[in-house]
């Protein structure tokens, strides 16, 4: 078996990053993935303006508490104003302009208006209260490099540099399907022995969730030829093929003997609870992988490996998740033989609580968890220790 480090770089080093683009709004840009640089043409902001409501001058006119100067314009955010005489002061709005010849601005609670003047009761510095034009951008600069996925911060970056279209990678196909003849559709009733096809939901709602172009083929039968007529579609239409279940060493298991057939297997197994049974494979141009069946399996090994995988084939250039050290408020005696990933949640302490049930059939857990502990091989816990931590913040966005 592999190890999970290995299962993921070998993953990684398979991951053909496609290669058409095609220009959206940037309306329509959020979760696609940049496919060149963009450079601003414009500084942010474009002049030196306020960062608060007050009064411009000029700070050598304030030597002392108390000055009173005479207060000639008044300049909105959007105007303009006209060069500050010496002695005089501009009423100034946040995020108007500066007007030249005045060096600070004053916020207006250290400042009395009287009539047509305003008396300064603080003494300014030169800079005070001054954004400086491309303190945020210069022009010319590069805001968003290729390979970035678009989020709503960027959307914002690029809308303020005035971009109102992006160069983005097309769409990533990824096609799935489920095997089980005891699977059956929510909303149809249960016969003995039969259960509801979670599995389709967690996957899909999975793959909508990075922007993936979803090609669902449900529920397959529990035969070799329902199974590969399903995979041929699959590779047929679709850069990537997800499944779920039948992958292990059962009887009924078709999955992988369907690959083999069609396709090739690289490689099948990780050392790792839970998950082991996990393949991933070709069939013609499509890559395959093939998650186990239990749903919390499936869950933690699309977190842990498909999602870099399919990240890295969208165009993504740092598709990694990022681990932090957490403290434990609960023991781990058992030794494990394989790495072990656990559903925990986060209290208010700032310490980590383990779901009760680890078994990898309780999908509750990962509704409950924040985030998955990160046990090494033989590694065991007591309260106060500091253990690795994957909050789903870094597997689910």
């Amino acid at each position: 078996m592999l190890s999970a480090d290995q299962l993921l770089e070998n993953l990684l080093e398979r991951a053909r990053g496609v290669m058409e683009t095609e220009a959206v709004a940037v309306t329509a840009a959020l979760g696609r993935v940049l496919a060149t640089p963009q450079t601003s043409s414009i500084a942010v902001p474009p002049l030196d303006n306020s960062a608060m409501d007050g009064y411009a001058v000029r700070a050598a006119d304030v030597a002392v508490a108390g000055v009173k100067l005479a207060v000639t314009q008044r300049i909105l955010a959007g105007a303009v104003g006209a060069p500050l005489m010496p002695g005089t002061a501009a009423r100034i709005f946040t995020g108007a302009p500066v007007p030249p010849g005045a060096d600070a601005v004053l916020m207006q609670e250290y400042c009395s208006a009287e009539g047509e003047a305003v008396v300064i009761h603080a003494l300014p510095r030169p800079g005070d209260n001054i954004r400086r034009a491309g303190e945020d951008i210069e022009a010319g600069a590069q805001i968003l490099p290729a390979g970035t996925r678009i989020g709503a911060a960027e959307m914002g970056l690029a809308a303020s540099v005035g971009l109102a279209d992006l160069p983005v990678f097309r769409r990533l196909k990824v096609a799935c399907f489920f095997t089980g003849d005891e699977l059956v559709t929510p909303g149809a009733p249960l016969s003995s022995g039969q259960i509801y096809n979670s599995n389709r939901y967690t996957l899909t709602g999975l793959l909508h969730e990075l922007g993936c172009e979803l090609i669902d083929l449900g529920i397959v039968p529990d035969t070799l030829e329902a199974t590969e007529a399903a995979l041929a579609r699959a590779a047929h239409e679709a850069d990537v093929v997800v499944t779920s279940g039948g992958v292990s060493v059962g009887e009924a298991d078709y999955v992988k003997a369907a690959v083999e057939t069609l396709g090739h297997v690289d490689m099948w197994k990780v050392a790792m609870k839970p998950g082991k049974p996990i393949v991933y494979g070709r069939v013609n141009d499509a890559d395959f992988i093939g998650l186990p069946g239990n749903p919390v399996s499936a869950f933690v090994t699309f977190c842990l490996f498909v999602r870099p995988f399919l990240l890295k084939r969208m165009g993504v250039v740092d598709g990694l998740y990022r681990a932090f050290a957490v403290q434990a408020d609960f023991a781990w005696a058992k030794a494990g033989t394989r790495r072990e990933f656990l559903r925990a949640q986060l209290q208010s302490s700032g310490r980590l609580a383990l779901f009760p049930n680890q078994s990898s059939g309780v999908l509750t857990s990962c509704a409950w968890a924040d985030g998955l502990v990160d046990l090494g091989i033989g590694q065991t816990v007591q309260p106060d220790d500091w253990v690795r931590f994957i909050p789903f913040s870094e597997l689910l966005k």
